[in-house]
């Protein structure tokens, strides 16, 4: 039966029996049991990594069933610190239960269903046996790093024939090189199926990233971990400048993800995915930057890492590092966790700021820092914009492109929209929107519903404003300009500016509530009815007629659930 979770009897059973086509004999010296395998008539995976595996009495390990009720309750802060403190033996069968249910709890895709993958695999390949043809891989994979992990060949096929079928159901998946290896892990403990759900899980997870889908998001990802080590290992960074006068640090940390993945044995890299499938692609940048002080403490000590040995290719000699590395894989964790305000914010504000910048790059004239501005006096977007808008919006077209711009302040057309946050990539969380966005001043909020109506609202203050306190110490209930405004797009194009805007001299305080928010909500508009309300979890929102904007609602239900939420802000104000 596929996927069967073996336990010792079964491994003894199974050591006896297995085919010696599937095996590693290279490997066979070194243990007194296989590795723990997806068994199958047609088994995927050989034993893995080359070690010596020690029998002795076992520490008392969290149980799968106790981490499942854990998971279960909401305590995943729990579920987070034991994932970190138990090692679990390589060969443990807690991994085939483990892994597939905490990749699980970042699947959004409602169709995941039972058997979904295996119509996937006709649809693509016409059958579902394994063809002994070899099968030409997604361009998303990086060809030069198809880490098997001593899968078999027929591993490595069913390896292949998963990252197509993955590429053909998410065909926003453009660049991802660290998607091969991780399925080529995941075969070694649990079904090609259930891989595959795993792997589905990661990509499309909206709270956490795991796995980086494009190159844009490849390139600030290294490029954070270099700005976030130059910072908390800024002895090994300065180290290694010193000794090679010429090198740019860029060339080092293009590759930080393979000090990883290509060059730590199978055992760290194991008990590092125990916790990294929990809690994202953040326990990856831990690890790289224990290996950057690891390598430069060997380098002061050991004549193996002197400076005329590695200064002509610190890359590769921190891989070669890697692969015998001098700690265990609990001591490599521990260290990593021990690393002080490396927080998920921190990162993340990290990684929001390098983002910016790449962005900002692409709306920048060559040899210039002047932005390009518009020219038409009719008020329209420049080509520039609307080949940026067209690029990143999953809301508007062409024509409403051009309705929307007509609505905007004459100033801002002048500058370039940039795409800050969107839940297509940064997920549904309020408190991701907040960092991406509350110190941006004017933001264009667009949402689309999933029965396709599209509106929102020009925010003329930044969000951060709902952390001002007045003379009282109090923080302030509304704020915001009379400049915000509302607009509906699809299925009627209107816009709702402030009623005040005209000079009415009796408005009331109901007619000043632009703008509001706090850790539960955001709301634009008020006074006998909320504009625009959206939850914590960006997901269900309201829309009524209020006394602010004196809109209708701008859906016919009033009720809303939101397909995707794109705010925008501008280059250069």
């Amino acid at each position: 039966m596929v996927g069967k979770v073996l336990g010792i009897k079964d491994l003894e059973q199974f050591s006896s029996r297995r085919s010696s086509v599937y095996v590693d004999p290279e490997c066979d010296k070194f243990f007194e049991l296989p590795l723990f395998i997806a068994a199958s008539s047609n088994d995927i995976t050989t034993k893995c990594q080359c070690f010596q595996f020690s029998p002795g009495k076992e520490p008392a390990l969290r149980s799968y069933t106790e981490i499942q009720q854990l998971l279960q309750q909401g305590k995943k802060r729990d579920v987070k610190n034991i994932l970190r403190e138990n090692s679990w033996p390589i060969n443990s069968p807690i991994r085939s239960q483990l892994w597939p249910m905490l990749c699980g709890q970042h699947q959004t895709k409602e169709h995941m269903l039972d058997g979904f993958y295996w119509e996937m695999v006709h649809q693509v390949f016409g059958t579902t046996e394994l063809s002994e043809k070899p099968i030409m891989l997604p361009a998303f994979v990086d060809a030069t790093h198809c880490l098997p992990y001593h899968l078999t060949s027929t591993g490595r096929a069913v390896a292949d024939r998963i990252v197509n079928v993955l590429g053909y159901d998410c065909p926003d998946i453009t660049y991802s090189p660290v998607l091969y290896p991780i399925t080529s892990i995941l075969l070694h403990f649990m079904s090609e199926e259930e891989a595959y759900v795993c792997l589905a899980g990661l990509v499309g997870s909206k709270e956490k990233v795991f796995i980086n889908q494009t190159k844009l998001q490849h390139e600030v990802t290294w490029k954070t971990v270099m700005q976030i080590a130059k910072k908390h290992t800024k002895s090994a960074t300065s180290y290694f400048q010193r000794i090679c006068p010429g090198l740019k640090l860029e060339r080092v940390f293009m590759d930080w993800c393979w000090w990883i993945l290509a060059g730590l044995p199978f055992q760290h890299l194991v008990r590092i995915m125990d916790c990294y499938f929990h809690e994202g692609i953040k326990v990856l940048y831990r690890v790289a930057l224990v290996i950057l002080n690891l390598f430069h403490k060997e380098c002061q000590s050991n004549n193996e890492w002197s400076p005329d040995n590695i200064k002509n290719d610190i890359g590769n000699a921190l891989i070669k590092f890697c692969k015998k590395i001098p700690v265990s894989p609990a001591k490599l964790l521990h260290a990593a966790f021990s690393i002080r305000g490396l927080s998920t914010q921190y990162i993340s504000r990290i990684f929001i700021k390098t983002e910016m910048l790449l962005k900002s790059r692409s709306v920048l004239t060559s040899g210039s820092k002047q932005l390009i501005k518009s020219r038409s006096s009719d008020n329209l977007p420049t080509s520039q914009s609307q080949v940026n808008i067209q690029m990143m919006s999953h809301t508007l077209t062409i024509r409403e492109l051009f309705t929307l711009w007509s609505w905007l302040p004459v100033r801002i057309t002048m500058y370039q929209p940039v795409l800050l946050y969107t839940t297509e990539e940064h997920g549904c969380s309020l408190t991701t929107f907040y960092v991406r966005v509350e110190q941006h001043e004017p933001t264009l909020l667009m949402i689309k519903t999933c029965n396709n109506e599209v509106f929102g609202a020009y925010c003329s203050s930044r969000w951060f404003e709902r952390n001002v306190k007045d003379d009282k110490g109090q923080r302030q209930a509304y704020f915001g300009t009379g400049e915000t405004f509302l607009f509906s797009l699809y299925p009627e194009r209107a816009k709702y500016p402030w009623v005040g805007i005209e000079g009415d001299k009796d408005l009331g305080h109901s007619s000043e509530l632009f703008m509001a928010a706090d850790s539960k909500m955001i709301t634009i508009g008020g006074g006998e009815g909320q504009a625009i309300w959206m939850d914590e979890n960006i997901r269900f929102g309201k829309t009524d007629s209020c006394k602010t904007f004196n809109n209708p609602p701008l859906c016919p239900s009033g009720d809303f659930e939101i397909r995707v939420l794109e705010v925008y802000g501008f280059v250069g104000i």
